[in-house]
């Protein structure tokens, strides 16, 4: 199976291509990480973003954005319509009615040029790795057209936390879990078909929700005044497996994560989820430093929720630092850019995928960051790659990088490309 060897990629969305499209970028793009020894390339979720640019608030679950095609005006005909129109009946009218006028035909040359992207990636040894919200934008198709399916009067929102003992509020509508498992879990069902269809491993965001999650009376304004909610647990994923089969998932993990988070991970053979620059901090070392982790886990030097390596360097107190520095030595890695260093690091974990963000690769600092949770504006979501970064000198210093820790394909040349971990 694809994720039983020790493997490594490279988080990058769409719209962080130079022109934030589909087209020759993203094809480079491909090209450039098959240079750099790379398995995977990482996105984040695919559909129409929220009026601040986050796709994490979609106003549809099925439906990818027009925005991100290289041909938006490509004829179509009549048949391939009507062939979508069969294919994806369970939402697409849905889509239609919310959208409008040439939302079909959008989703079909979405379908077009994503599908030839994947086969060309496929071609070059390069998986895709996906990314499934919990929650949807409450003024969404979704919400329009299954209001049943979602708690009135209710919003989403996290608890608060050592990081964030304010809590959060997410804003969204929750999921009316009753309501879904008289219904045998369609909806969830069919948005996991829909997801691999477009990608060969997903990221579940905010997996412990499913567990238990926060709840926020709506119109509340502080996330203190929520509870918790007993989520479905495995009969959720007891109905997608019946259907569909045991299907390739990481579990974003993180947060307050009790062993029943952890137990429903493990019975559906998901992956766990590490953050190397959460291991340097003393309330999150007991699981997220590089010597604590699993092999069954996807590990990252941060998400796009998280500062760049650059960044965290900059700002990390002496102590932090400190920590790094010690398990940089227990690894063997000896590198004298402390940016780079940690990069080694994460590739050096047992974890069996190592997912790096570009910034990172390419040692950018905050003015990277993709997110700052919490905000609006902000310049979130608007990060792109300036064009000519993808040099061949970047890609070769990864390869030997990954060829190093042992996560390089098979047949490209290990015993002629080790490399000392000494700059």
């Amino acid at each position: 199976m694809f994720l039983a060897a020790r493997s490594s990629g490279v988080l990058l969305h769409p719209t962080s291509l130079p022109s934030g499209r589909l087209g020759s970028d993203a094809y480079d793009f491909v090209d450039w990480l098959a240079d750099a020894g790379q398995s995977w390339w990482q996105i984040l979720p695919l559909g129409p973003p929220d009026a601040f640019g986050s796709p994490y608030t979609s106003a549809s679950a099925f439906a990818a954005w027009r925005e991100l095609l290289a041909e938006p005006d490509a004829p179509l005909s009549a048949a391939e319509l009507a062939d979508f129109r069969r294919r994806h009946s369970y939402w697409v009218e849905d889509w239609e009615r919310f959208a409008g006028a040439g939302a079909v035909a959008d989703q079909v040359r979405f379908e077009r040029e994503w599908g030839r992207l994947r086969a060309y990636a496929a071609q070059r040894g390069i998986r895709l790795i996906g990314d499934v919200p919990i929650y949807v934008a409450s003024d969404g198709a979704d919400v329009r057209a299954h209001p049943d399916l979602f708690e009135h009067g209710y919003v989403a929102g996290a608890a608060p936390d050592v990081a964030h003992p304010e809590g959060q509020l997410w804003g969204q509508h929750v999921y009316d879990w009753r309501r879904m498992r008289t219904e045998g879990y369609r909806w969830w069902i069919e948005r996991f078909r829909r997801t691999f269809e477009l990608v060969d491993l997903a990221r579940i965001d905010h997996f412990r929700g499913f567990v238990a999650y926060w709840v926020v009376p709506e119109g509340a304004e502080s996330p203190l005044d929520g509870r918790w909610r007993r989520g479905p647990g495995g009969d959720l994923f007891r109905a997608v497996e019946a259907e569909l089969g045991r299907l390739p998932l990481v579990a974003e993990d993180l947060g307050l994560i009790t062993p029943a988070v952890d137990r429903l991970r493990q019975e559906f053979g998901m992956l766990s989820t590490r953050i190397v620059g959460r291991g340097f901090m003393p309330r999150h070392r007991r699981r997220h430093a590089v010597s604590a982790h699993p092999e069954d886990a996807v590990v990252y030097t941060g998400t796009h929720d998280h500062q760049t390596i650059a960044g965290w360097w900059e700002a990390a107190s002496p102590a932090d630092r400190s920590r790094a520095l010690a398990d940089l030595a227990a690894a063997g890695v000896h590198e004298r850019d402390p940016v780079w260093a940690l990069v080694r690091l994460t590739l050096s974990s047992r974890a069996r995928i190592a997912i790096l963000p570009m910034q990172d690769v390419l040692e950018l600092g905050d003015e990277a960051r993709m997110n700052r949770p919490g905000t609006i504006g902000n310049g979130n979501w608007h990060w792109r790659l300036e064009p000519g970064r993808l040099t061949q000198e970047a890609a070769q210093k990864l390869r030997l990088a990954t060829v190093a820790s042992d996560r390089a394909p098979a047949g490209l040349g290990r015993a002629r490309e080790r490399v000392a971990l000494v700059a």
